[in-house]
């Protein structure tokens, strides 16, 4: 033999010692295994779980963002499609997979008209910020805004009500959902 030292370095442990040496490497072994399945399968799953479940619940009405970056309302749910609304008369169909985020979600009837009764008595947001009428026209925006100055919420809401273009969407919209789809 040319190297006889590394034949006895190979050799087993004087007394055997089978089990007792190999349990460290078990435990490592689990233990990797523990932390593989808590720190990537069981999170996986999770979401994969709340996916699932927000797409079995998207029904008429939702608003829902896709992967590709479009923004419709939900017009008719099939069991693997949707019909989206994009724009007005506007329909595409698509898969109900490629729905990412549900931004706006419908309530019942009977909520709905609540929630409508409820906007009709009180102003929006910004303009009761700003202590204004939604008929206000800019130049009462501004004096308001003058007189508000320093207000955190005075600001943001005299900056939507300044532009024509976002006072308008922020009318169409609603407050809730016009801070949802702008940021």
């Amino acid at each position: 033999m040319l190297f006889p030292d590394l034949a006895y370095a190979a050799a087993a442990p004087p007394g055997g010692g089978g089990v007792q040496s190999m349990l460290p490497t078990i435990i490592m072994i689990a233990s990797m295994l523990a932390i593989f399945y808590f720190l990537l399968l069981r999170p996986q799953q999770k979401k994969q779980k709340e996916t699932r479940a927000m797409l079995d619940a998207v029904k008429r009405g939702d608003r829902v963002v896709t992967s590709g970056g479009i923004i419709g309302t939900v017009q008719k749910v099939d069991e693997r499609e949707v019909v989206l609304e994009i724009a007005d008369n506007v329909r595409v169909k698509a898969l109900k997979a490629m729905i990412v985020d549900v931004v706006a979600r419908t309530g019942s009837a009977g909520a709905d008209a609540k929630d409508e009764k409820k906007e009709k008595k009180g102003e929006p947001e910004y303009y009761r910020a700003l202590g204004v009428g939604e008929k206000a026209s800019g130049a009462e925006i501004a004096a308001a805004y003058a007189q508000k100055q320093g207000d955190a919420a005075a600001t943001e809401a005299y900056e939507v009500l300044k532009d024509p273009k976002l006072r308008k969407l922020y009318d169409r919209l609603g407050h809730d959902e016009f801070l949802a789809t702008t940021r």
